[in-house]
């Protein structure tokens, strides 16, 4: 399945290049939003919350109104996750806050489960250079995607893997670092990074992945349909 990526910024769709060069701005949110309302799931994720600089949380809030979304950036505290819930999110996605002195923080990760049920728990790792990288993929953790995704499986419903080496550059992603965190656990997993062809997403479908799919659709580099 494809699912469809809205990250806020600044109360615009924006996507960023690696997670930092701004490519494309869209002040049009409900451009998207409209765009995107036949499909089963899309992600939404707030960039400011992520980054500490206030949120979007009104936006999220009528964008969860009108599309089936999981919603992540900023939850830090079982509170933020109930309140993303409460705005209509479908499930929340946490990242940052599930890793505490360089390893998984499963005393939080279970507060989050037993806060708001591991059904609505994404637990978000991302890779870059064959380790876990955390605030906004600026520090490297000494621990593997698949370490982590061992440790944190009984706390979550799904895992969402994000390949950083590479996200925004339009060239493919890594399909072998994939299958290795599939492998990995029982839980669903969802793909992100790079992904960019349809051929990508149909070979993920094969392995029971969903693939979050953002600068491709923005570039117009893929059309998709729900």
């Amino acid at each position: 399945m494809l699912i469809p990526s809205i990250d806020l910024q600044n109360g615009a769709v924006v996507q960023l290049v690696q997670g930092e060069k701004l490519a494309i701005k869209d002040d049009d949110v409900f451009r998207w939003v409209r765009r995107f309302e036949r499909f089963p799931k899309v992600q939404v994720i707030d960039l400011d919350a992520a980054m500490g600089r206030g949120d979007n949380l009104a936006l999220v809030r009528q964008i969860a109104g009108a599309l089936s979304c999981r919603v992540g950036g900023g939850i830090r505290t079982v509170a933020r996750a109930q309140e993303v819930l409460a705005a209509g999110a479908q499930a929340i996605i946490a990242s940052s806050s599930l890793f505490k002195d360089g390893a998984p923080d499963l005393a939080f990760a279970q507060l989050l489960r037993d806060g708001v049920g591991r059904e609505r728990v994404i637990a978000a790792v991302d890779s870059r250079g064959g380790h876990v990288v955390i605030h906004g993929w600026k520090t490297t953790l000494p621990l593997t995607a698949v370490e982590a995704v061992r440790a944190l499986e009984p706390y979550c419903d799904e895992f969402l893997y994000t390949h950083v080496d590479n996200e925004g550059l339009m060239g493919g992603t890594d399909m072998a670092a994939i299958r290795a965190v599939r492998d990995a656990t029982t839980r669903r997993v969802t793909a992100a990074g790079g992904i960019t062809t349809q051929r990508e997403i149909d070979d993920l479908h094969a392995l029971g992945v969903d693939a979050v799919v953002g600068m491709a659709i923005y570039t117009g580099a893929l059309t998709p349909t729900p």
